[in-house]
């Protein structure tokens, strides 16, 4: 313990609040709550047995800094906050979490629609789901309108429109064109928010009169589509938990640990149904169990929405996630520390599940550990860097024959991509196809950031060019005139992979199975990556406006529309005349306009 870190131990105070360790280089490497500041801080400094990663952890701290709030409450909040900021090495960093789709019900529109969306809010509609483990959400809505006839689409349902080919086929009443009452729609939409709520008789008796209406009329097709549907009704129905509720909402979430690594397991139930579930490999440093968990729990479900109960081990806080809840997200969920019964069964399931991903993910993570910050140690080494180079960037330049010039930059944190930090650069002021000045273009913009935002551009401790020796004496020069310090930079060449730095003449080779390279490789590729899937982006919408601009009816607010729809050209002529006319402003007439021209020249 360093003398820094004694005197400050004296003056920690006995209130709620959020500690934050530092390294050597004062990087955040740990973000932690407290109950009482003054306890929890001096427990890392003490000759007490801890776990490994708490040691290990402690090994590398050399100042901490500390936050009081009013509550723990306020603490946790805070906590999850600097962890998403920071990205902390020793904390639980969610990087393969993943959102589920949800069926949203607009139920403030006069004429509710119904589609999929992977975010959740408190603004007056209907959410169902997430649907995961082999439910496709696409075929429950396609069954919601099969059997209800609501509206899938987005239009606006004010002023009088045409009936598009939904309506023709017997898939949507057609609210927008005037074709239904509101009274007689809003029945409809009773009735599918029901079946969407798990009461699937009303709709398997519709189904199965409208599977042998269409067998008499010998339309096979069709019939063999509503046998389909009754088919996965009786797959959802199996998934029923006949032992629980059927209004059984619930997460069930299970930890493993062997002290070095853990994973969490979430199973999910809805009205009674097991909807699948999810595993994730965890790499914290805490003191309990208990801690872990929470940590997760507040991360999760900043991406996902609260279910009205969770069933948790024994060591969970308990409290202290029901009032977080109801404080941060004004929900009252349940948290069930169960013992006995159902629920408790299900609990033994996910922990088996939990014990079972650890066990496979183990050499993974060790692995990872080699690829990322492991290799982030060794090109310090290989390079003599004078940092730790904890965040690195990579600049790519991408472009044909001088025309759309783009750039990209994307970041790497512990040797792992940090996509949220990615951006991508319009080259405004390069005439032709001059890669070296693009390239100056690109980081002087970036550099102007560390004066005027440094929260949304934190200062780098390593900046990677892909090129030679050219590209990096140009930017080397840029960095010259701003006097630049504290950034060490490099450049990677792609012919024979040498690395190219400021103070040696010569290049560095790296040998092709060392870890390093293959880290500067993935950060190279991947900005490479970026940048041409930008620069395709921006030549294929200028090069789809000119095609569009040809087709008679199409004017600039309807190309403008398409556009934002579609996205590009192969976008276009991949859709269906149906989803053409569901853009505002196209008609059934002229999407089946815009389908022929397309087919007939290009």
């Amino acid at each position: 313990m360093n003398e820094v870190i004694r005197e400050k131990l004296k003056l920690l105070p006995e209130n709620p609040g959020v500690y934050i360790m530092l390294d050597e280089y004062g990087n955040v490497i740990y973000v932690g709550k407290a109950r009482v500041l003054k306890n929890r801080v001096r427990q890392y400094f003490h000759n007490s047995q801890k776990p490994e990663k708490v040691m290990k952890m402690v090994e590398s701290v050399h100042d901490f800094n500390y936050i009081i709030t009013n509550s723990e409450i306020d603490a946790l909040a805070l906590e999850n906050n600097l962890i998403k900021k920071y990205k902390p090495k020793y904390n639980i960093l969610l990087k393969d979490d993943k959102t589920y789709p949800y069926i949203k019900a607009d139920l403030r529109e006069d004429f509710p629609n119904f589609y999929i969306t992977r975010r959740t809010a408190k603004d007056g509609c209907r959410y169902f789901g997430p649907f995961m483990g082999g439910i496709n959400c696409k075929d429950i809505l396609d069954t919601v309108q099969l059997t209800y006839g609501v509206r899938l689409c987005r239009v606006k349902t004010t002023g009088k429109k045409r009936e598009c080919l939904n309506y023709h086929i017997g898939r949507c009443l057609a609210p927008c064109a005037g074709k239904t009452t509101e009274q007689e729609y809003r029945e409809r939409v009773k009735k599918a928010l029901a079946f969407l709520d798990g009461d699937y008789k009303d709709a398997e008796i519709i189904l199965k009169n409208k599977m042998l209406s269409a067998a008499e009329n010998e339309n096979f097709e069709l019939a063999i589509d509503y046998k389909a549907k009754l088919e996965m009704l009786s797959k959802l129905e199996a998934k029923r938990l006949t032992s629980l509720s059927r209004y059984l909402d619930a997460d069930i979430i299970a930890y493993a640990t062997n002290n070095m690594y853990s994973a969490v397991n979430v199973l999910v139930t809805r009205k009674g149904i097991m909807q699948g579930g999810s595993s994730f490999a965890l790499d914290e440093a805490h003191f309990s169990d208990g801690e872990a968990v929470t940590g997760f729990i507040t991360q999760y479900y900043s991406r996902h929405e609260p279910p009205a109960e969770i069933i948790l081990e024994e060591f969970c806080e308990k409290e202290l996630l029901q009032n977080y809840f109801k404080e941060k997200f004004g929900k009252s969920v349940e948290i069930t520390l169960a013992k006995q019964g159902d629920k408790a069964r299900l609990l033994k399931m996910a922990k088996k599940n939990a014990e079972e991903y650890l066990e496979k993910s183990i050499d993974k993570i060790k692995h990872k550990d080699d690829m990322t910050v492991n290799a982030c140690k060794r090109l310090q080494e290989l390079l003599s860097l004078k940092n730790y180079p904890r965040r690195m960037e990579c600049y790519d330049i991408s472009n044909i024959s001088g025309v759309d010039k783009v750039g990209s930059m994307v970041v790497f944190i512990d040797g792992d991509a940090d996509r949220n930090s990615y951006r991508r650069f319009k080259i405004k002021t390069v005439e032709g196809a001059n890669d070296f000045a693009s390239l100056q273009e690109v980081l002087t913009r970036r550099l102007d950031k560390l004066l005027t935002e440094k929260d949304k551009f934190p200062k780098p401790d390593l900046i990677i060019i892909d090129g030679g020796k050219g590209q990096l004496s140009a930017v080397k020069q840029i960095f010259d005139e701003k006097n630049v310090s504290g950034i060490e930079l490099i450049s990677l060449a792609k012919r024979e992979e040498e690395v190219f730095t400021t103070y040696s003449d010569g290049s560095i080779k790296i040998p092709h199975r060392d870890y390093a390279l293959k880290t500067l490789q993935r950060i190279r590729d991947e900005a490479h990556r970026f940048a041409i899937t930008y620069f395709r982006n921006i030549h294929s919408k200028r090069n789809l406006q000119s095609v569009l601009s040809e087709i008679d009816g199409i004017g600039k607010v309807k190309r403008m529309a398409l556009l934002e729809k579609f996205g590009t050209l192969n976008g276009i002529m991949n859709a269906s005349v149906e989803d053409l006319s569901r853009v505002e402003g196209i008609s059934l007439a002229l999407a089946q306009r815009i389908k022929d021209y397309l087919q007939e020249n290009l």
